[in-house]
């Protein structure tokens, strides 16, 4: 239904694909039940991925079948958006389904509204009405991000002015969640960046902290992904992890306890941010390696924040404060060898080259120690016999040569008996 007063078409929830969150044409089914937009979850079944993404569950197949049923209602739908006003003697061609059209006269009026205000809770309404404007299309998201000035005012209403204590949670929750949404529509993104960390001359980084802190988990996963799109170079990954308190607080989000797309979010961003030699130094003084070694060893963490918290590690271990860490934790490098074949490939390769690099290249005795004690040698044979990557299996050759096997007379011992690999 179209409102005079607002900026959208209200959209049935179950007419939108799970994956895009736009609206299906040609919505098919897996066989969890779980209906997609086909074009959606091609590509993720093309990735290479096994699952549901709604449900997380094993498919045993990979069929998808046309959810007739449902194309019908979106046809119904989207047909009664074509009729014009009852009194309406215009013979314009209708627009498409699937774009009804865009208010732009009550986006330009919402934009001067914003640009009219100081503080972001005199305008939450009007920031209320962007950010579903924004969640409903691609388009939408489009339109907005290219809208001449209107990412520099959100920017300014995000940095704010005053105290944290004294900024408004709920507004602030509004204006992050629409840069979370057009933030990849944004075309130069190191301009974005520019504006919130030098710019507008105001702490974006401290709103965008005060809301993973205190505002909901939509929203702190919106923050999480704001950082992680503006920390384009060195020096602004610098910059946003040197604001104190907010490495502590990303760190905090990946407890074992905490939201699934929390976790992944908060990993996700820590992961852009430790590029630099100094926020990983930074992030193993905070304590990373036993958080992240937690993770690896909680049976009920999803396979995204595995291979995260694997490659986060294996990030800091190119650095000797984190090697040092990871050796003093002995439960660590068991967790570590513990997923090795049992995640993902891609799971499989970030802890391959953990032990490679704290084993083979700088050799670190107390980690070789450990990774005797896990058993991880028959795991490196085994990965050897499996169709793993050039660069796996040099990996593990080198590792090999650590521990004094002879690659070939293992090759040979395993030839006589039969080796049961389980895929990926």
């Amino acid at each position: 239904m179209v409102r005079d007063d607002d900026l959208y078409v209200a959209v049935p929830s179950f007419f939108r694909c799970p994956i895009s969150l736009d609206i299906m044409k040609s919505p098919v089914s897996l066989c969890t039940g779980v209906t997609y937009d086909r074009s959606s979850i091609q590509r993720w079944l093309d990735d290479g991925n096994n699952t549901c993404p709604a449900t997380m569950q094993l498919l045993h197949t990979k069929d998808l079948l046309p959810n007739r049923n449902l194309q019908r209602l979106i046809q119904i739908w989207s047909d009664s958006l074509r009729l014009p006003p009852r009194n309406s003697t215009s013979s314009s061609p209708p627009s498409s389904p699937f774009q009804p059209p865009l208010p732009m006269d009550q986006i330009r009026h919402l934009i001067h509204r914003l640009d009219a205000y100081t503080e972001p809770s005199s305008s939450f309404d009007s920031l209320s009405k962007i950010a579903q404007f924004a969640r409903e299309s691609d388009d939408n998201r489009k339109i907005l991000a290219e809208s001449d000035g209107f990412i520099q005012v959100v920017v300014e209403f995000l940095g704010g002015s005053g105290n944290a204590e004294d900024k408004n949670i709920g507004a602030l929750e509004q204006v992050v969640r629409i840069l979370d949404l057009v933030k990849d529509k944004i075309q130069d993104r190191e301009e974005l960046s520019r504006w919130m960390l030098k710019k507008s001359g105001q702490d974006c980084v401290a709103s965008l902290l005060l809301i993973a802190q205190h505002g909901s988990v939509d929203s702190g996963i919106a923050s999480a992904g704001v950082l992680e799109s503006i920390a384009v170079n060195a020096e602004a990954k610098i910059l946003i992890a040197e604001k104190e308190g907010l490495l502590p607080q990303l760190l905090k989000s990946t407890a074992p306890e905490k939201d699934p797309t929390v976790i992944e979010a908060s990993l996700s961003c820590l992961i852009a941010l430790s590029t630099p030699k100094r926020v990983k130094v930074r992030l193993v003084h905070l304590g990373a390696v036993k958080l992240l070694s937690k993770l690896l060893w909680d049976p009920n963490s999803t396979t995204a924040t595995v291979e995260e918290a694997l490659k986060l590690l294996e990030t800091v271990s190119s650095v000797k404060e984190g090697r040092g860490k990871i050796c003093e934790d002995g439960k660590c490098v068991s967790a570590i060898v513990q997923r090795l074949l049992k995640v993902s490939s891609a799971a499989t390769e970030h802890a391959v080259t953990i032990l490679w690099s704290v084993c083979y290249l700088f050799k670190e005795r107390a980690a070789q120690e450990a990774v005797g004690r896990a058993n991880g040698l028959t795991k490196i044979l085994l990965l050897m016999q499996s169709n793993c990557s050039p660069a796996v299996r040099q990996m593990c050759a080198d590792l090999l040569k650590i521990f004094r096997v002879n690659s070939k007379s293992v090759i040979s011992c395993y030839d006589t008996k039969t080796t049961h690999i389980m895929p990926f």
